[in-house]
């Protein structure tokens, strides 16, 4: 008699999945591409198309985008492969400080880099007055292209950096000792050879950079002032004072997708064109920084975390500043006053509804993440690539794109959730499941099979032998993950900024709130709250992790 099978249930986990992508990611953004097309009457129309390409206005969009976002990339690798370089082949003192001041610089808010740079280098900077008053020299300000370059290079610098360490240690010591050999040294032996080896994590860090980059909404609507760039039009054009044309919004959604998935596409094809191993049998020796270099090179390093840090420790001093009545100027003198003020305004409820929304959202992250990196590393099928394919969708959109298609599908009845704590669940969930799904996905591969084959072969369950066995191997990767999807979450506000309202704001946007209406005291006093809890939850990661890969 034949033994009747058990049902797998890894088909019913991944038709649930399947389904849940479906609905919640793949549905918003087909509702979002028909809304593009959909003319007044019902019928099929491209006048939304027409009218972007056929005005300069929002053509200008694009290149702005495209010029200041090709800009950031190139400083990014300029500034961030040589302190990759100097960090991984020689002792650098105070190197793990210099490496967690680059994460933290990474992982702050993109809108309060910037408008602590206004505070600094703004028309009524410190930086600005000072030089104007004791000199006589105007220096500029910081708003524009020039400003959206500063502030985003200084952010996004420490994503090469961190990528280059990790690559430049599988380099085998042997290759460096034969290109020595042969006179290759110094900087001819970092352009010939040592960045040839490393290509592919050039390519990989680039396009990071560029979709962080070019998807990036809080920077450009600080300081962009007359450079408009593509996310700031989409969010504009979607709540205009004037009439929001939801139609036009979604063209411009659709056209963002277009780009930032092609310029995926194209990293892909140069990835896979200058892809090879490196087998790091004998890793690097560092060497000592010593003489005029080693100077230099302390010197280089030092400098930039100084300039990148300063920003956020500055808001944290100014939020200790007095400030007058309307809290719109600081003065003379130091009091909590700004903390007050932010007492006053929805601060406890926007803490309470970051911390509501993070655990939350985290909960569906892990157990989300942990069932696909389960079914993309151990049963792998074409179902379960899409469902892999699908979660990482998220990873190269702009979160104003996200934001647009939620309440495009789910804003009106049967499925009405506008203005609902639910609707920015659902954003962050979608816009952050891919940080875990990376973590877990990384440990889960370097786990043998054979371990849980032993495991059911003395009688444990699949099921038992994923909780009590594989999960708890997966934990380190599972929490790295977990940690940076907090602290991504914490300093959301591209999707939040269109779906918020007061019942479920968090302290990104009463932090931007408060800027845009001018009240600098107040501005302060969230800024530098929210600085400090993700300072607070990249210290845990780091001693957590105990790693310098960490997968963004």
């Amino acid at each position: 008699m034949k033994e009747k099978r058990r049902p797998d249930m890894w088909i019913a986990v991944s038709a649930v999945l399947f389904l849940l992508f479906l609905v919640f990611l793949i549905f918003p953004l087909f509702q979002i591409m028909k809304q593009s097309v959909i003319a007044e009457d019902g019928g099929f129309t491209l006048a939304q198309f027409r009218k972007f390409f056929s005005q300069k206005y929002y053509t200008n969009t694009i290149s702005n985008s495209l010029k200041v976002t090709l800009a950031v990339t190139a400083c990014s690798l300029l500034v961030g492969i040589p302190m990759s370089y100097f960090y991984s082949f020689y002792r650098l003192r105070l190197s793990k400080l210099v490496f967690t001041i680059s994460i933290l610089c990474c992982m702050s808010a993109p809108f309060l880099g910037a408008y602590s740079w206004i505070l600094l280098l703004g028309r009524s900077g410190v930086i600005t007055t000072f030089f104007r008053s004791s000199f006589g020299i105007d220096i500029g300000n910081i708003y524009g292209f020039g400003g959206i370059l500063l502030v985003q290079t200084l952010k996004f610098f420490p994503l090469v950096f961190i990528y280059m360490n990790g690559a430049f240690r599988n380099i085998d010591n042997s290759l460096m000792e034969a290109s020595a050999n042969l006179g290759c040294t110094g900087l001819k032996r970092l352009f010939t050879v040592v960045l040839a080896l490393v290509m592919p994590t050039v390519l990989a860090a680039s396009l990071l950079v560029f979709m962080r980059a070019f998807a990036d909404f809080g920077t450009p609507v600080v300081i962009g002032e007359g450079y408009m760039t593509f996310p700031v039009l989409i969010y504009r054009e979607f709540v205009n004072e004037n009439g929001a044309d939801y139609g036009f919004a979604s063209a411009i959604s659709v056209i963002a997708i277009a780009v930032t998935a092609l310029v995926f596409l194209a990293q892909k094809w140069a990835t896979r064109k200058f892809s090879f191993s490196l087998n790091s049998l004998h890793p690097v020796e560092k060497k000592e920084a010593k003489g005029i270099g080693g100077f230099l090179m302390h010197a280089y390093c030092y400098l930039v975390c100084i300039i990148a840090f300063m920003p956020q420790v500055f808001i944290i001093y100014l939020s200790f500043r007095n400030t007058n009545a309307a809290g719109t100027i600081f003065v003379d003198g130091y009091s909590l006053c700004s903390y007050r003020a932010a007492m006053s305004r929805l601060l406890m409820r926007s803490m309470g509804n970051t911390v509501k929304l993070g655990l939350l959202a985290l909960l569906f992250i892990i157990v989300i993440a942990i069932m696909i990196s389960y079914l993309t590393v151990r049963r792998k099928n074409v179902l379960n690539d899409t469902i892999d394919t699908f979660s990482m969708i998220p990873y190269i959109m702009p979160g104003v794109v996200i934001g647009i298609a939620l309440l495009t599908a789910f804003g009106h009845k049967p499925f009405k959730l506008t203005g609902t704590f639910t609707i920015m669940l659902l954003a962050v969930i979608i816009r952050r499941l891919p940080y875990t799904i990376r973590s877990a996905t990384a440990t889960l591969s370097q786990i043998p099979m054979s371990i849980e084959e032993a495991s059911i072969s003395l009688g444990a369950s699949k099921l038992k032998t994923l909780t009590r066995i594989t999960v708890p191997m997966m934990s380190s990767g599972i929490l790295s993950g977990a940690i940076l999807s907090w602290v991504a979450i914490l300093t959301e506000v591209s999707s939040a900024i269109i779906l918020y309202n007061n019942r479920s704001i968090t302290m990104t946007i009463s932090a931007y709130v408060a800027i845009t209406r001018g009240n600098e005291g107040m501005a302060a006093a969230f800024a530098a709250i929210l600085t400090v809890m993700t300072i607070i939850s990249l210290l845990i990661y780091l001693k957590i992790s105990k790693s310098e890969d960490i997968r963004l």
